[in-house]
């Protein structure tokens, strides 16, 4: 899809609520792209742990939005999301080649 000047369209989320009044910095931007995800980060944390705990509180939204929008509970979303973690980490499909911004 493109727009008027046949450039790609690119939709764009909004900062969370809390962004907007306070302020912050992005740590991590995914998109999906002819279906793959492309993303780039930002390390921001000291210790990687802190990442552990980001990827589970978005795992756990991620599975409230598909409660919200399909007829599966959270409960079952966030099953079917770790059964792919736990493939993934098995035998990735793709090792990934993040771009980091610091």
């Amino acid at each position: 899809m493109a727009g008027d000047d046949d450039t790609p369209l690119f939709h764009e989320l909004e900062p969370p609520p809390d962004v907007r009044e306070k302020g912050g910095h992005e740590v991590l931007r995914a998109s999906v792209v002819e279906g793959a995800v492309s993303l780039t980060l930002r390390r921001s944390f000291d210790d990687p742990y802190t990442w552990g705990v980001l990827l589970v509180d978005l795992a756990r939204q991620v599975a409230h939005v598909y409660a919200a929008e399909t007829g599966m509970s959270a409960e079952e979303a966030f099953a079917h999301i770790r059964e792919g973690i736990d493939q993934e980490l098995a035998d990735p499909s793709d090792p990934g080649s993040p771009r980091a911004v610091n």
